[in-house]
């Protein structure tokens, strides 16, 4: 009987690796991609598992096993299985990076507009209810003055008079808030 692949990656015989990875390459490949989302990920494996087949090739017995290939792919089905199953355990971390690496300035922004919103949603609950509609569907609907008239069943000239008298009536109760905010608190 004449001695198997593994039987020279054991013994560490000369030109051993490279047999064994223009032999079983193809396999261990395409099991690889399969079980991987992206070539990185299928070529990090695919090294794990020939790593992982040259340090238990001395386990490789062919009596005790139905073929050479046959144990190879149970080799990477296994360090396959364990891959995926460590990739899945980790956590998500993405968009914790994402809000780790922004600047502060960026997220100082973002908090300043989230405020600012608040404050807007709160002074248009101070409108007429049929102003406060309007102003509602233009800036948070992104609704054109037509669109709106549209929906609301009003006159164009209308909703454009709701419209105009929403934003005067805004921009006073705004200029009010911000002179309250700048008197200093006893």
């Amino acid at each position: 009987m004449s001695e198997s692949i593994l039987d020279k990656v054991a013994a560490a015989h000369p030109g051993a690796v490279e047999q064994c990875l223009t032999r079983y390459g193809r396999l261990v490949w395409s099991l690889a991609r399969r079980w991987s989302s992206t070539d990185a990920e299928a070529e990090d494996a695919a090294q794990e598992i020939f790593t992982d087949l040259w340090r238990v090739a001395p386990r490789f017995d062919l009596r005790r096993e139905p073929s050479e290939a046959t144990f190879v792919a149970m080799i990477a089905r296994r360090r396959l299985i364990d891959h995926h199953r460590k990739r899945a355990r980790q956590p998500n971390t993405t968009d914790l990076e994402h809000a780790l690496t922004m600047p502060a300035a960026v997220q100082q922004d973002q908090l300043e507009i989230g405020e600012e919103a608040g404050r807007v949603r709160e002074l248009l609950e101070q409108l007429r209810p049929d102003e406060r509609q309007v102003l509602e569907l233009m800036f948070f609907h992104g609704l054109s003055q037509s669109e709106i008239s549209q929906r609301i069943q009003l006159p164009l000239g209308t909703v454009k008079t709701h419209a105009r008298r929403g934003l005067i009536r805004l921009r006073e109760l705004a200029a009010d808030f911000w002179e309250r905010a700048k008197e200093p608190t006893t």
